[in-house]
């Protein structure tokens, strides 16, 4: 068994060892249970629903809450975090729904520019919708999916971008946005356009009240969907590189160069405002991403083997305890290096990745 393998089956175990503990205030909670029957009742109601997914793991990434809702032009697939996602993997993607008769586009909610083309294919969707005879007919349309998908996000670019296409005044609302799953609450509606007026409801993310698949907790708790405390982050760490290693993302660093990151002076830091406890800084990142492929491409064994993998990621937490600037005899460097990893793996500063396999058509 390779050491990928072996992670998927622990952090699916520790997952799923949690949701079988209904009194869980980390899983299907009270609060979830709620908004899944809230959303189900209003799911009737709207004139479209919009399942956003995220684009790392299409599949993982379903609302179960809606699988029994039919593929229909009532029902669109939303790939949200395209820039995230394997560009090569992501046309493949959107080629097989497209071949399941499912209405889909891919997004990057933070781009002004897909979100203007995603706004104008909901306009035409809307065109399309049966006539009712009451031109100033209101259209809702219903952002549904998992957390952290990117929901919020989404409505809060396409109401911004909507409202100034429509040179509406006034002022701007916002859905809590963050990092962590869970921080939408309840379901509100935003305005994206005129004539007719439409209004997005960003309702929840709600999860499965069972997963049996290790696959899907695994790629569910390394995306952020679920908190990271169920399964811990040095684990998570430890199957993204493994990932990451069998990948080629590394060698697109090759030409990266060290040359005067370490040399500066603090007051040379200061005054280009670098910060060497900031991970999230240029040279900071251009730093572990130079360290990882000096290890990696060094390391001339079969990954593939779950020891020798092992000793690798070894290899490479130790290395980018440096790149992190941790302090060498900290007790909790690998939790550190874990939590930093994560994030860059999470914001795309290490490289795309699709962890989802497009169904074969056998």
């Amino acid at each position: 068994m390779t050491l990928k393998a072996s992670l998927v089956q622990k952090i699916g175990n520790a997952i799923k060892e949690v949701a079988r503990n209904k009194g869980s205030t980390w899983w299907y909670t009270p609060h979830m249970a709620a908004a899944s029957r809230s959303i189900a009742e209003r799911i009737p109601l709207v004139d479209l629903v919009l399942e956003v997914r995220d684009a790392r793991i299409p599949l993982s990434s379903k609302c179960e809450l809606i699988k029994n809702l039919s593929p229909s032009s009532r029902r669109i697939i939303i790939l949200n975090k395209t820039d995230l996602a394997n560009h090569i993997q992501l046309k493949e993607w959107l080629k097989y729904f497209e071949q399941q008769k499912c209405l889909v586009f891919g997004v990057n909610s933070h781009n002004k520019d897909k979100i203007k083309e995603l706004l104008n294919f909901l306009r035409a969707r809307v065109r399309e919708l049966p006539k009712t005879g009451h031109g100033d007919k209101t259209i809702t349309l219903m952002l549904v999916g998992i957390p952290n998908v990117g929901k919020s996000a989404l409505a809060n670019s396409l109401h911004q971008i909507g409202r100034i296409s429509a040179a509406e005044k006034g002022r701007l609302k916002h859905a809590v946005v963050s990092p962590d799953p869970g921080e939408t609450k309840n379901i509100s509606g935003l305005k994206i356009a005129s004539h007719p007026s439409i209004y997005v409801l960003d309702a929840p993310g709600v999860l499965p009240a069972d997963i049996l698949d290790a696959e899907v907790c695994s790629n569910l708790a390394l995306t952020g969907a679920i908190k990271d405390c169920l399964v811990g982050e040095v684990e998570l760490a430890e199957y993204f590189l493994s990932i990451f290693n069998l990948s080629d993302e590394y060698k697109k660093w090759a030409k990266l160069s060290l040359s005067g990151a370490d040399d500066s002076s603090e007051l040379e830091r200061r005054q280009k405002r670098q910060y060497l406890t900031d991970h999230t800084q240029d040279f900071i990142v251009n730093k572990v991403r130079r360290m990882l492929f000096e290890v990696v491409s060094s390391f001339n064994c079969n990954l593939e083997d779950e020891e020798i993998m092992l000793q690798l990621i070894k290899a490479e937490f130790a290395v980018l305890r440096d790149a992190f600037n941790l302090p060498p005899d900290s007790d909790d460097y690998v939790r550190k290096v874990a939590a930093k990893l994560l994030n860059l793996y999470r914001t795309g500063r290490l490289g795309h990745y699709t962890l989802d396999l497009v169904p074969s058509n056998n």
